[in-house]
Parts: C-alpha cells; sequence; structure tokens
C-alpha cells in the first residue's frame, strides 16, 4: 500500500486508541490494518490468530503458493499487492467454471474445485459461509492442507460449529469472532499479510 501523511496521521490516532494490548507486534500490524479499513475498534478483539499462522503464511506467500479467494471483491482488493510484491497466482471460486450441482452455491462450488487443485494453498473466505464450511469439511476429511485459512465471513449460522471445527484442524488460520466479517475484513488482513511478508523475504526474493 502507498502510504500517505494522512494515513500515518490516523494510524497513530490508532495506536493511540489501541492502548495496551497482548498482540505481538506482527499481529497487531494486522489488526491494526482492519481497524483502519473499517474504523471499528471491536476488531480489536474479534480477530484470531492460531498458533504459527503468520509464520506460515509469509512463507508460503514466500513459496509463490497458489491463493484462493472466495469472491472477487477480495481478489480485486488484493491483486495490486500481491502483484507488486510475490506476484503469487490467484483464483477466484466464484470466477471458476465447474458443472453445476444441485444446493450447492457457486463460491462453495468452486471453492472445493480449487481446493483440490491447489490443496496446500492460502485460502482467503471473506464473504461466502457456504465456501468456508465446504473448506473446513475438505480439512477435517484430510482431503487438503491449506498453509494457511483466512477466513471472515459474517456468520448468522453454525458459528461456533464452525469455529471449533477449524481450531481442532491444526490448521493455520486467521478468523472473526462473531458476525462482522466481511470482505473487507479479509482482504485488509491479507494486505497486512502480505506486507509483513515481503519485509521478511522481499530482499531473498529478488535475489
Amino acid at each position: 500500500m502507498e502510504w500517505h501523511i494522512t494515513d500515518a496521521q490516523s494510524l497513530r490516532v490508532i495506536d493511540r486508541e489501541m492502548g495496551e494490548n497482548s498482540f505481538s507486534p506482527s499481529e497487531y500490524e494486522i489488526v491494526r490494518r482492519v481497524i483502519y479499513a473499517t474504523a471499528d475498534f471491536e476488531y480489536k478483539h474479534l480477530i484470531q490468530f492460531s498458533d504459527q499462522a503468520l509464520q506460515g503464511g509469509a512463507a508460503a506467500l514466500a513459496a509463490r503458493s497458489t491463493l484462493i479467494v472466495d469472491v472477487p471483491m477480495v481478489q480485486v482488493g488484493i491483486a495490486g499487492n500481491i502483484q507488486n510484491t510475490f506476484a503469487n497466482p490467484v483464483y477466484c471460486s466464484m470466477e471458476t467454471l465447474t458443472r453445476p450441482q444441485k444446493d450447492r452455491t457457486i463460491a462453495a462450488w468452486g471453492i472445493e474445485t480449487l481446493a483440490k487443485r491447489y490443496p496446500e494453498g492460502i485460502f482467503i473466505v471473506g464473504e461466502s459461509q457456504t465456501a468456508l464450511a465446504t473448506l473446513v469439511d475438505l480439512i477435517v476429511a484430510e482431503e487438503i492442507k491449506p498453509a494457511l485459512v483466512i477466513g471472515t465471513p459474517a456468520q448468522f449460522i453454525s458459528q461456533d460449529e464452525m469455529t471449533q471445527r477449524l481450531q481442532d484442524s491444526l490448521v493455520p488460520h486467521i478468523r472473526i469472532e462473531g458476525r462482522k466479517g466481511s470482505a473487507v475484513v479479509a482482504a485488509a488482513i491479507a494486505n497486512g499479510l502480505i506486507e509483513l511478508a515481503w519485509q521478511a523475504y522481499g530482499k531473498e526474493t529478488r535475489a
């Protein structure tokens, strides 16, 4: 992201209002990025990181792992950042050619198709509950083993069950607790991670 002086001023306001917290420096950068994108300080309490989520995600980005997203809004939101850094391929489940299937959403069927093609990819599900449910089913069945899952749909149904299954899977992940998730939040998390990874691996990647 290209920062302007007004961005820096806004970030200082966020730092001041955030106050004390228990995030690691890298986690804090992600949370701050989400708050900047949403102007909502409640995300300080809603964003959850699994063990090794940021480390594993950064390493996968540097290794040029494929990124799979659920909706075009997430794809557009991260496209510039990823193209200017690691240039990983990015595929969107909503735009994946699949055969129609009754009682399945386009996003869910697309995410399954892409997951089977790229079982160790980075999955960013910002909006579709059905896509996240499908992804978790594949993980639990040990059909795929993602490098990282970013899951931020606004969950109104079976939220606790979905969260518990994702936690139990031991797959590195970043998720939102509650109903305030969105594609904007997913893109903000992903962009923050991309920039952290570029700081850590960019020189090696250029070499």
